[in-house]
């Protein structure tokens, strides 16, 4: 009995645990913040100044918060910030850029949740496996993933956003891009709000669920009711809407 007691005052001890972690920096135009988490939720918004700020919260219910680290890896795209899990034999977890490195928690429950400060003209990318991924009011472009939970991003570039469990929300204000952007996930809805002056060509699919758009939109080829193919605007750089269970839309704005 007295082990158990132990035990639970344990877990107690590290559900109230706080470990706080805090960054900041500059980071040029053009470059990006990138954050990697694994459990817990990732929130960017708008910098009031040309300052990077990046804050996060650990806790956990039977893990020790201070078992996680948070690394920053500075490279020449700019700055990737990850939550590193200890490693359980193997190769050891790793903290890289993009879709480098290694991140696995072992079981462990510990929660990273960070939130991001991200000034005009810096790119941000968010990552996380299981937790919601937002991005408010941002004014470069946007790049969020996570695997269970749901995405909003709001930006005046441009954006993309990757789910698997979860609906995806997003605006954006750019009229034209240079790479294809994405909406995908596979258990939830998508709904993306253009400019009006938009132009793209667009490929939306769905499974169960149904394709709407504001705007006029000329179809290249059948129009099945669950997959449309076409432009709007002059057409130009790919826009991907695609959903199994879940509803599409495609949204006019000013």
């Amino acid at each position: 009995m007295r082990v158990l007691r132990i035990a639970s005052l344990l877990a107690l001890a590290f559900t109230a645990a706080a470990s706080d972690f805090n960054w900041k920096g500059h980071i040029a135009p053009g470059q990006e913040i990138e954050i990697k988490g694994i459990n817990g939720f990732v929130h960017a918004e708008r910098a009031s100044g040309d300052e990077v700020q990046v804050s996060a919260t650990k806790s956990g219910r039977h893990n020790d918060p201070n078992s996680v680290d948070i690394q920053v890896v500075p490279h020449g795209e700019g700055v990737t910030i990850c939550a590193v899990y200890p490693s359980s034999g193997g190769r050891p977890n790793e903290c890289l850029a993009g879709d480098g490195g290694r991140m696995n928690t072992h079981n462990n429950d510990v929660k990273v949740e960070f939130t991001v400060r991200v000034p005009q003209g810096v790119r941000f990318v968010g990552r996380s496996v299981n937790g919601d991924v937002e991005a408010d009011s941002l004014a470069a472009d946007t790049e969020v993933h996570t695997v269970n939970g749901k995405v909003r991003v709001s930006t005046s570039g441009a954006a993309q956003a990757h789910t698997v469990n979860g609906s995806i929300t997003a605006s954006m204000g750019a009229k034209g891009w240079s790479r294809p952007l994405e909406f995908h996930t596979v258990n939830g809805s998508i709904s993306v709000e253009l400019p009006a002056a938009a132009s793209a060509k667009v490929e939306a699919s769905t499974v169960n669920g149904r394709i709407s758009t504001d705007f006029p939109l000329t179809i290249r080829g059948g129009f099945s009711g669950h997959h449309i193919t076409g432009t709007i605007g002059s057409g130009g750089p790919e826009l991907s809407l695609e959903t199994v269970n879940g509803s599409i839309e495609l949204r006019r704005g000013t």
